[in-house]
């Protein structure tokens, strides 16, 4: 099963996200990976990786640390002394730290090319695995105007995350901690 998740930043997303994992891997009894995508700049990202850590203590995940090119974390990464395995679940968190890291890659000009890449990149990985749930954060319906190097960012997120809910069986959004579903499967008992 593929699943996308989006909503507000710090609403319950990747709480949401980390419950679905679990209960898919369980039921199919099936290695479970979280995918972190954040590159750390500053302390408060390093207290939301700790947060996350915490938050994730005692379900089973095995942490692959990937802030580019994901689908290489298939063939070159290893986690305890084993190869990362495709039959297993995937978390990916985030989509959209991904994007700013594909993106805006450190010490090199802007790639506006990055979006459509990423997408082709984050499908055919959602293609690959036996089962994946992507996070996003939905940053591009306000009605501010930003610069323009910003504005193609979210365009490019709005992108991605467009190509991810069509792929994807299950479409939830988290706002405030409710869970609203615009697409979902029920018929495997993954859905909660």
């Amino acid at each position: 099963m593929k699943a996308f998740i989006s909503g507000s930043c710090k609403n319950g997303k990747s709480h949401y996200a980390q419950e679905l994992a679990v209960r898919m891997a369980r039921a199919q009894g099936r290695p479970l990976y979280y995918l972190a995508t954040m590159i750390p700049h500053d302390e408060e990202d390093r207290a939301r990786i700790r947060r996350h850590l915490r938050e994730r203590e005692g379900l089973g995940f095995e942490t692959v640390e990937r802030g580019f090119d994901i689908c290489r974390c298939l063939d070159e990464t290893t986690v305890s002394g084993k190869p990362v395995r495709r039959e297993g679940i995937f978390l990916l968190d985030s989509v959209t730290a991904l994007l700013a890291n594909e993106m805006f890659p450190p010490g090199g000009d802007p790639d506006r090319n990055a979006p459509q890449m990423l997408a082709e990149e984050l499908a055919a990985f959602a293609a690959t695995v036996s089962g994946v749930v992507f996070v996003s954060d939905y940053i591009y319906s306000d009605a501010f105007i930003y610069d323009e190097l910003t504005e193609s960012y979210r365009r490019g997120l709005a992108f991605i995350d467009r190509r991810l809910a069509a792929i994807c069986e299950q479409v939830s959004e988290v706002s405030y901690g409710f869970v609203k579903q615009h697409k979902a499967i029920t018929n495997r008992g993954i859905l909660k």
